[in-house]
């Protein structure tokens, strides 16, 4: 599967208003090395100062990259849900693409298998919160969004969405060339208990790789607390089953997942689908 290197720190609008991601043939090798500087790093680390104390400060300064992202859920109303996709697939767009609006969509998406009827978005914010706050303003003086907006209410039953951190082990997250299925996991965990989450896949992380299947991974900064969302992506459903059966035969996946399963309050999985206009493809 090819792929093209995307982190927001050289992800850009030209003059145009057009996304410019910058090519570079050995992205992928210095994403692998990066993870394994990391994994290395954090491994001399540990034997220096002990394993991360959850005490020791935040898990925003700990566990994260620097980049903020949010995820938008929306429960679309069945009769509407091509009103929602036409309506959706002619603004998101052209926000993402305006100079003035301080974030990029990264991803748009309908469910297949998972809550029906329910689209999701990513978006990044390039500097932070400074950007939510900048984001916040565009969308309720812009014109053209608050047409948007009042046109789109009457479409949902309800929408919500999360400002979320990516985990600094996680690597950057790459635009495919190629149509996928996505899959987003989400992972409720106990409290207290992200620090030892993010050491264990830290190591687990290298046994999903094998595909490239491994799109981001995050956590909750606002919205529900100790949420995680793994996100993946595969050519097809049956790629996505033999790609799991397979890290089974990976050297510690099964410690990594007797270490994992006891943080879990609950879990869930849904299958979707990228919209035509998504860069996630």
């Amino acid at each position: 599967m090819a792929i093209n290197r995307i982190a927001p720190r050289i992800f850009s609008k030209n003059h145009a208003g057009i996304l410019s991601p910058h090519l570079n043939f050995t992205s992928t090798l210095k994403r692998v090395t990066a993870r394994a500087f990391s994994k290395e790093k954090g491994f001399w680390s540990s034997i220096v100062a002990g394993s991360a104390d959850p005490r020791s400060g935040a898990h925003s300064k700990i566990l994260a990259n620097n980049t903020l992202y949010e995820l938008q859920f929306h429960h679309i109303k069945p009769e509407r849900v091509n009103d929602y996709s036409e309506l959706v697939a002619s603004e998101l767009p052209r926000v993402s693409e305006d100079p003035e609006f301080p974030a990029t969509l990264l991803g748009s998406w309908t469910t297949l298998y998972g809550p029906l009827d329910s689209a999701v978005h990513l978006w990044v914010y390039k500097t932070g919160f400074e950007d939510v706050t900048k984001a916040k303003h565009y969308l309720h003086t812009n014109e053209n969004f608050v047409k948007f907006a009042k046109e789109r209410a009457p479409m949902l039953h309800k929408r919500y969405n999360q400002l979320l951190h990516g985990f600094d082990f996680w690597g950057e997250i790459q635009l495919r060339d190629t149509k996928n299925l996505y899959e987003l996991r989400s992972y409720h965990l106990k409290p207290g208990s992200l620090i030892e989450w993010r050491n264990n896949w830290m190591n687990a992380i290298v046994h999903r790789q094998r595909m490239n299947e491994d799109v981001a991974g995050f956590f909750t900064q606002i919205g529900e607390l100790y949420v995680v969302h793994h996100l993946w992506a595969y050519s097809n459903l049956t790629v996505r089953r033999q790609t799991r059966e397979a890290a089974w035969d990976s050297p510690n996946w099964a410690d990594s997942v007797a270490n994992t399963v006891p943080l879990i309050r609950r879990m869930e999985s849904r299958i979707m689908r990228p919209t035509d206009f998504s860069p996630l493809t």
